[in-house]
C-alpha cells in the first residue's frame, strides 16, 4: 500500500461529454434489446421501476407467480425485462416518458457503478475490504468511489476500470460513472452495494449483475442524462484481475453451480399414458428431452435458448404427424425446462411457443421425412 494516496487520486470522475448512444426512450429500448440486452421500464423522470400494478400491491407475491408479466405488463421491476421487439414499441411507443432499465443478469453484463457522494469516508477497513489499511497511510484526498478504485486497480498493478477506454462507460447525472463489462464464462456475478458488509468491492463501488438493473445509456432523469462517453459503445470482456477481485469479495454464490433440480416424473408419465404406453413414445420423448435436461448441469450458458427451441421445433413436428399426444408433451418439455433453468419460465414460454408454431407447420413422420 503506497504511503499516499493523494497520487492515484485523479479527477476521472469528469470524464468528456459524448453524444448519447440512442435518440429517445423507445430507440435506446430497441438499440438495448437488439444487442440482446432485455429492458424494462423506469417511472418517468427517476431511476426507478413504476410501481407494481394495484392488483399486485394488493396481493404480494414472487415474480413468477405473478399473472401480469405473462399478459405483457412490466410489475415487479427487472423482472419484468423483454428482448420482444413487439412488447418494447407497446410500453414506450404509448409512454416516451418512460426511462429505460437493463437486467444485468439475463443481459450477461457485470456494471461497476461508481460513486461520488460527497460524504466523509468509513473507518479503514470499509475502505477495500479484504485489504487492511495501516493506520500510517495518510488517505488525504480519498474522497469518492474513483479514488477507492484507482487505489485497489494501483494495488494490483492495473489501470482502473474508470479510465479504461475499450468498454462502454456512462456518466451518471450525479457525477458517478458507470462502467459496463460483459461476462465471457458461465459464472453467475452477483450485485453488491459498495458500503454492505459481507459483500462489496470498495467504498462508494457498487457492482450490477443478477438481481439488479442498470439505467441505460440515453436516458434521462430529473437530475439530468445518464451519457456514454468516449468512443466505445460496446461492453469489453470483464478483465481477469477484476473477476478475481469480485471472486475475493463475495461476489459468486456458493456454490457457483447449482444442483438441478429433478424433471418431475409425471409429465413423462402422462405423455406416455395419452400415447398408448407405446415403448416408442417414451423413447422419442426421451430424446427430445435429453438435451434440455443437460442444460441443467451448468449455471448458465450451454446455448439453453438454441436448445429449447430445437426441441420445441421437433415436438411441433411430431405432434402434427399424430406422433405425440399436444397438451402432455408440451407440458413435460416446460418442465424439463424450468427444471434446467429455474425463475425463467416466463423465457421458457416464449423459447416454447415460437419453436412449436414453426414445428407445427411441418410435421415429422417416420424415418425423419418432413
Amino acid at each position: 500500500m503506497p504511503g499516499d494516496l493523494r497520487v492515484l487520486c485523479s479527477d476521472s470522475q469528469q470524464p468528456a461529454s459524448a453524444p448519447s448512444v440512442a435518440e429517445g426512450p423507445l430507440a435506446t429500448a430497441r438499440w438495448c434489446a437488439r444487442k440482446g440486452w432485455p429492458v424494462h421500464p423506469l417511472a418517468a423522470g427517476r431511476k426507478t421501476p413504476p410501481a407494481n400494478c394495484t392488483d399486485c400491491r394488493a396481493a404480494p407475491h414472487p415474480p413468477n407467480a405473478c399473472a401480469c408479466l405473462p399478459a405483457g405488463r412490466w410489475c415487479h421491476g427487472f423482472h419484468a425485462a423483454t428482448l420482444d421487439q413487439n412488447r418494447i414499441q407497446q410500453w414506450w411507443g404509448s409512454r416516451p416518458q418512460l426511462g429505460v432499465g437493463v437486467s444485468c443478469g439475463p443481459a450477461g453484463l457485470v456494471v461497476i457503478d461508481i460513486d461520488a457522494h460527497p460524504v466523509q469516508p468509513p473507518a479503514r477497513d470499509r475502505i477495500l475490504p479484504g485489504i487492511p489499511i495501516a493506520d500510517h497511510i495518510d488517505l488525504t484526498g480519498l474522497a469518492n468511489g474513483f479514488h477507492t478504485l484507482a487505489v485497489l486497480a494501483a494495488l494490483r498493478g492495473q489501470p482502473s476500470p474508470a479510465d479504461d477506454e475499450d468498454t462502454l462507460r456512462v456518466h451518471t447525472p450525479s457525477g458517478g460513472l458507470h462502467v459496463w463489462y460483459r461476462v465471457g464464462d458461465r459464472r453467475r456475478w452477483q450485485s453488491s452495494v459498495g458500503s454492505t458488509p459481507g459483500r462489496a468491492l470498495a467504498w462508494q463501488v457498487d457492482i450490477r449483475a443478477h438481481g439488479s438493473y442498470i439505467i441505460a445509456p440515453g436516458t434521462t432523469t430529473s437530475r439530468g442524462t445518464y451519457t456514454a462517453v468516449g468512443d466505445s459503445r460496446e461492453p469489453a470482456l470483464l478483465p481477469p484481475w477484476l473477476a478475481s477481485e469480485l471472486e475475493r469479495t463475495g461476489h459468486l454464490p456458493a456454490p457457483s453451480i447449482p444442483t438441478p433440480r429433478p424433471v418431475p416424473p409425471r409429465a413423462r408419465q402422462a405423455v406416455v399414458a395419452a400415447g398408448g404406453g407405446r415403448h416408442s413414445t417414451q423413447s422419442m420423448l426421451d430424446t427430445i428431452l435429453a438435451p434440455v435436461e443437460a442444460c441443467g448441469q451448468v449455471a448458465q450458458g450451454a446455448g439453453f435458448s438454441d436448445v429449447l427451441n430445437r426441441a420445441a421445433y421437433t415436438l411441433g413436428g411430431l405432434i402434427a404427424a399424430g406422433r405425440l399426444p399436444q397438451d402432455e408433451a408440451v407440458q413435460a418439455l416446460k418442465e424439463s425446462a424450468a427444471a434446467a433453468r429455474p425463475g425463467q419460465e416466463r423465457r421458457i414460454e416464449q423459447i416454447i411457443s415460437s419453436g412449436l408454431t414453426a414445428g407445427l407447420k411441418r410435421p415429422l413422420h417416420s424415418g425423419g421425412r418432413q
